[in-house]
Parts: structure tokens; C-alpha cells; sequence
């Protein structure tokens, strides 16, 4: 199941990622001047362009923001269901846009692209980790970002000029990522809806145990479903705070602080612009050729990056300041070499650009654990609403906003990024207590000191009637 879930969710949004193509910027200025009969500017097209690929965000800020009520409400296997039919059509919409000479379809596919990824990636986390039994849930909640970096790699591959990435064929790549939503539409009727789903939503006791037989076999499966009864217990223990209660609340101040730095830093790292990696690596100084196999370079590094997991070795803290300084070094040290163009160190040149998009996801893992540790179960819900709509902004702001920065600033663009990475390296050498290893009440006692300095440490937060360590449905 963790397979089905993976090809249909992470997967196909990495996918449908990677296989924008530079080919819909040329079929825009085509059109144009089929239309109108004259070229279109370059800012105009830039613009065009640049709103194709991030209204994909808008799409995800949107999707994100209703998933919990209708996972609440349907349940998480009929939402994937629905979910796979609007990526479906929405691929359908891309890949007919050149037949019917309409730009615009491209737009309006991305877009819904954009809303069912907001859908299926929680729906995807919190499905992987309620269907898994201890023993395994760690490794099952890491396979996302190894499906998410799959789906980037094969849609790379698949987007070579010798395969799908020609002017003939890209409206069949582009639609090619609704082929993962149909495997998901066509074998996940075959499989259960969420345990945890059945028993605290439904009721249904029988059910659930029915589905945790199916899922882990025959044997004494009490200890789990007597857990699921104790995490429904705990929820009705628990206020769950609204956003604004959060944002007032001056006992998690620091912990909104570090979420809000970590969602900041993922998005102004450099590493969304891989969906401009193309552009990015021509503007650098390399030829049509050679960007092209850079980028797929770039995408099976990310891939190799995501099956090393050191997170459990080194710890949250040490993972993401070093990663965010090593990045920082990278994108200093290719700033200065495409800027003195010595030759000699063309290798290097190719060599640094892939390094740098590496250490994102050798790091990805402390910011999903991080976020998580920090927060205790009643304010969970509205950290990762914040967190949600911070990132889906992020990618619309970054995607609409990167192609003016490129045309105007050349390779100087990466300076932007690295005096982001810097500074957020610093604050949390600063500030971050490290996580590894501690409950809950330890790292809140470490914040306590930020949130509260000189004056009284309250023992209890007067919203906080008890709290848990279960994983929640919540945890998106």
C-alpha cells in the first residue's frame, strides 16, 4: 500500500514538477504571434511564463487548505480517489493545449495540478503513517520524499530532448504525469481505508480491526487499536488552539519563530528553482546542451540525497545549520567562479551547482522532524496550517518573481540565497535547542526560556489539559 500511495501521491506531484518544460515558453510566443500577428515582448512573456509554472502554488495553497475537512469528512481513501480524477483531467487539459493552439490550457491545468497536490501530499503523509505498524513507521514516513525525488528524476529523464522533451512530443510529457493518478485510481479500491480513520471518525471497531488484518495480517493486533483508543481519548482532552490563538500565545512564541524560519529558509534556499534549473544554468554561462543533462544531473542527485538518512546520527540542530552553510559555501564558491569564467574550472562549475541542490534533502528530514518536535499536540494543527501556507506562498512568490531576477541579475542571483542561508544557519546555532532524543516537556522547558527570559516560567499552558506523544492525524 505504502507503494500505491507513493506512485499516486509524492510521486506524481515530483513528476508533474520536473516536467514543466521550457518548450510551453516558445509555444506561448507562438501562439502569440498566431494570434496577433506580431512577436510578444519579453517582459510580457517572461511574465506569462513565470505565472504558468507558480500558479502551481496558488493550486497547492488552496488544495492544502481544505484537505483536512474533507479527509475529515469523506475519509482519506475516497479524497484520493477524487484526487486522482482531477489530476487526470488536468493532464488531459496540458496535453491537448497544443492541438487546440491555447496557452491558456496550460495555465488552467497547472493550476488544478497545483490543487490536487495541495490535496494528496497530507492526505499522503497521514495515510502512510496511520496504515503502518510501529515497528516500521519511522521508515514509512520517509518514503514520501524518496517518491517525491523519483517522480523529479523520471519526469527529468522523460523531459531529454531524445525522449519526450522535443517540440513534437512535450504536450505528451506534460500529460504524461496523469499516468500515476490513474495506477492510484486503479488499485487503491483494493486496499482499506485508514485504521485509525474507521475506529475515531466512523466507530467502527469491526472495520478496523478488519482493515489492520488486511493490512499487517493475521495476529494480535489489541495493543494497536487499544493506542488509536488512547489518541482519541487524548484529542478529546486537548483544545486544539485556532491560528490566531497560536500567534497570540506568548508560551510558543519562539516555537512559531522556528517554524516560520524553517518554512522561510526551504522556499528562499534556492532550492525551488528547480523548476527554472534550465534557465537558471543557461543565464551561468552553460550551453543548451549541457544545461539540459545538468538539470537531470541535479534531480538524480536530490534522489541519492534522499535515500542517505543521517538524521538519527548527527541531530536536527547539527543537520540543518551545517546544511544550510555548506549550501551557503556552494552557492559563494559558484558565484565566484561564473564570475572570473576561468575555464579550467569548467568541471567544477558543473560539479557545484548539483552539490548544492543535494543538500536540501540531506537536511529535508530535520526540518519535517523539527517542525514536529516542537509543538505539542494542541498546537500542532495550527503550526502546520501556518507552515502550509507559508510554503505554498513561498513557491508562488519565488515562481512568479525568479525569471525577472535571473533576466536582471544573471548568476548574481545566487547571492540572494546565500545570505538567506546564512543568516538562518545562524539563528538556529543560535536559538534552536537540539530535539534528538527529548519528550515533548524537555523542549518545551528549553523554549520556555526564550519564550519567558526573566519572568515567571508558567508550570502549564491554561489551554493545555494534557498532553500526549501518539502520532495525529493532524501531523500533515
Amino acid at each position: 500500500m505504502i507503494l500505491v500511495l507513493g506512485i499516486g501521491g509524492t510521486f506524481q506531484i515530483g513528476f508533474q514538477i520536473s516536467t514543466i518544460t521550457y518548450m510551453s515558453q516558445a509555444f506561448i510566443n507562438e501562439t502569440w504571434l498566431e494570434r496577433y500577428g506580431y512577436p510578444i515582448q519579453q517582459d510580457n512573456l517572461l511574465f506569462l511564463w513565470s505565472l504558468t509554472v507558480s500558479i502551481f502554488g496558488i493550486g497547492g495553497l488552496l488544495g492544502s487548505s481544505g484537505s483536512r475537512y474533507l479527509t475529515v469528512k469523506f475519509g482519506k481513501k475516497k479524497c484520493l480517489l477524487c484526487n486522482n480524477v482531477l489530476m487526470i483531467v488536468a493532464a488531459s487539459i496540458m496535453g491537448f493545449s497544443k492541438i487546440s493552439q491555447s496557452f491558456e490550457m496550460i495555465l488552467i491545468g497547472r493550476f488544478m495540478c497545483g490543487l490536487s497536490a495541495g490535496v494528496c501530499v497530507p492526505l499522503h503523509h497521514q495515510y502512510v503513517g496511520e496504515i503502518s505498524p510501529k515497528k516500521i513507521r519511522g521508515f514509512a514516513n520517509s518514503t514520501s520524499s524518496f517518491f517525491w525525488t523519483l517522480g523529479k528524476a523520471i519526469g527529468q529523464i522523460s523531459g531529454q530532448r531524445e525522449l519526450l522533451g522535443s517540440q513534437a512530443l512535450w504536450p505528451v510529457l506534460m500529460a504524461s504525469c496523469g499516468l500515476p493518478a490513474l495506477v492510484q485510481l486503479l488499485t487503491l479500491p483494493f486496499f482499506p481505508e485508514s485504521p485509525p480513520y474507521l475506529l475515531m471518525h466512523k466507530g467502527d471497531q469491526e472495520g478496523c480491526k478488519k482493515a489492520i488484518r488486511q493490512l499487517w495480517g493475521e495476529g494480535q493486533h489489541q495493543a494497536e487499536i487499544d493506542d488509536i483508543m488512547k489518541e482519541k481519548a487524548a484529542m478529546k482532552n486537548t483544545k486544539i488552539l485556532s491560528v490566531l490563538e497560536l500567534v497570540k500565545e506568548p508560551a510558543f512564541r519562539w516555537q512559531l519563530y522556528m517554524i516560520i524560519i524553517l518554512t522561510a529558509t526551504i522556499q528562499l534556499c534556492g532550492i525551488n528553482i528547480y523548476l527554472y534549473t534550465f534557465e537558471v544554468l543557461q543565464a551561468a554561462g552553460f550551453d543548451e546542451r549541457m544545461a539540459s543533462y545538468m538539470t537531470l544531473s541535479i534531480g538524480l542527485s536530490e534522489l541519492v540525497a534522499a535515500v542517505s538518512s543521517i538524521i538519527e546520527r548527527l541531530g536536527r540542530k547539527v543537520l540543518l545549520r551545517g546544511g544550510y552553510w555548506i549550501m551557503a559555501s556552494l552557492l559563494a564558491a559558484i558565484t565566484v567562479t561564473l564570475t572570473l569564467q576561468v575555464r579550467k574550472f569548467c568541471s567544477q562549475q558543473a560539479a557545484l551547482p548539483i552539490l548544492n541542490n543535494s543538500c536540501p534533502f540531506l537536511s529535508g528530514g530535520a526540518t519535517v522532524s523539527t517542525r514536529v518536535e516542537i509543538f505539542t499536540l494542541s498546537c500542532r494543527p495550527p503550526a502546520f496550517v501556518i507552515s502550509s501556507v507559508l510554503n505554498w506562498l513561498g513557491v508562488f512568490v519565488i515562481g512568479i518573481t525568479f525569471p525577472f531576477i535571473v533576466e536582471r541579475l544573471k548568476h548574481f542571483c545566487f547571492l540572494i540565497f546565500m545570505v538567506v542561508l546564512f543568516t538562518s544557519g545562524m539563528i538556529i546555532h543560535l536559538f534552536l535547542p537540539e530535539t534528538k532524543g527529548k519528550s515533548i516537556m524537555e523542549i518545551t522547558e528549553e523554549f520556555n526560556k526564550l519564550n519567558f527570559k526573566s519572568k515567571s516560567i508558567p508550570a502549564t499552558s491554561n489551554h493545555v489539559i494534557e498532553d500526549y506523544t501518539f502520532c495525529t492525524s493532524t501531523e500533515l
